[in-house]
């Protein structure tokens, strides 16, 4: 009987032993829609600080939410990072993440960045605003989102194609302060004002502007950081909308992350979805694609930074989610494509 006992107290001691850092040892498992070369190098430091191993699936949003719902409470996923709020709000409406209350991340992550029931939580900030041609406008013409709806702007605007999320995202919130019929007034004025049919992506409007095609276009801050970063002096420059007073200030929206509903390794999770929040990996994740790091007090990336500062519209990203089937019809009925 004795040495069973003592066997048992030292195996009860091996245990404690292994389990002193609670993220040593474990594997955490990530569906993520994020580009394997924009999380690897986060998920190899983590794994480096702490032991801790990190299995992740990529795949676009869309099928890892599908992929979610049909593996249930059997699923090995304990992380959903993805873009867009609309995708995380979307995940979360459907029952697939779970509610968080943390400090560290309450603390890190500002309030109109994260789900106001804390089932996700922004990472890294984009903002989407206006790119204009230096060789034909004078940014001062320049003001507002709404203001490409007047007449001025007559075939001199390119736009990417409605049916990305990031433009869903956008005008779910100019609904959310406009109101959904004068936000219709002025998607119906953009697409009036078209030179050219919307664009697959964000390159290809700028560079519609730089070939000429137009004069002013929408899109993320990162694609405009990244092709300048190749090509440095092509003739395109970001101007930062509804900067005046009253204004709303330039859309933002996030990359993000949350806890799945049954994630396996709760904890461990959490853990990292803390460190992910805190500077060491604000930075990696921000620099890496060029974005604004989340939590304020980290500061963006030199090239990022020289883009100037500006006064972001600060509504709850949420928005872009809860308006987004509002926006998706609105911007059908305008003929937005």
């Amino acid at each position: 009987m004795r040495s069973i006992k003592t066997g048992l107290i030292a195996l009860c001691a091996l245990t404690l032993a292994a389990c002193s850092d609670s993220r040593s040892g474990d594997e955490i498992v990530v569906y993520t829609s994020r580009a394997d070369h924009l999380v690897k190098p986060v998920f190899d430091a983590y794994s480096a600080e702490t032991g801790t191993r990190i299995r992740y699936i990529t795949d676009n949003e869309a099928a890892l939410i599908t992929r979610l719902e049909a593996e249930g409470a059997n699923s090995p996923a304990d992380m959903l990072i993805t873009v867009d709020a609309g995708n995380l709000w979307l995940a979360a409406d459907r029952d697939l993440l779970q509610p968080v209350q943390d400090s560290d991340l309450e603390n890190a992550v500002p309030a109109h960045l994260r789900d106001s029931e804390g089932r996700w939580f922004g990472l890294t900030v984009r903002a989407r605003t206006l790119v204009y041609s230096t060789e034909r406008l004078d940014p001062a013409e320049l003001s507002t989102y709404e203001a490409l709806a007047d007449e001025a702007w007559a075939d001199r605007l390119c736009l990417r194609t409605s049916k990305k999320v990031y433009n869903q995202s956008l005008v779910a919130t100019m609904i959310e302060r406009l109101g959904e019929e004068q936000a219709e007034q002025v998607v119906r004025g953009w697409i009036s004002n078209l030179a050219t049919d919307v664009f697959a992506n964000d390159n290809a409007v700028m560079e519609a502007i730089v070939a000429g095609q137009c004069d002013v276009g929408i899109v993320n801050t990162y694609y405009f950081g990244r092709l300048l970063r190749d090509r440095p002096d092509l003739p395109i420059r970001l101007f930062w909308a509804n900067q005046g007073d009253g204004e709303s200030g330039v859309h933002v929206n996030i990359s993000g992350a949350g806890l799945t509903r049954h994630a396996p390794n709760r904890d461990a999770a959490l853990d990292l979805l803390r460190w992910m929040a805190q500077p060491q990996a604000q930075s990696l994740l921000a620099d890496l694609n060029l974005e604004y790091p989340v939590n304020p007090d980290v500061a963006p990336d030199e090239a990022v930074a020289a883009w100037g500062s500006f006064r972001a519209d600060d509504l709850n990203v949420e928005i872009a989610g809860r308006r987004q089937v509002e926006a998706v019809k609105l911007m059908d009925r305008a003929g937005y494509r």
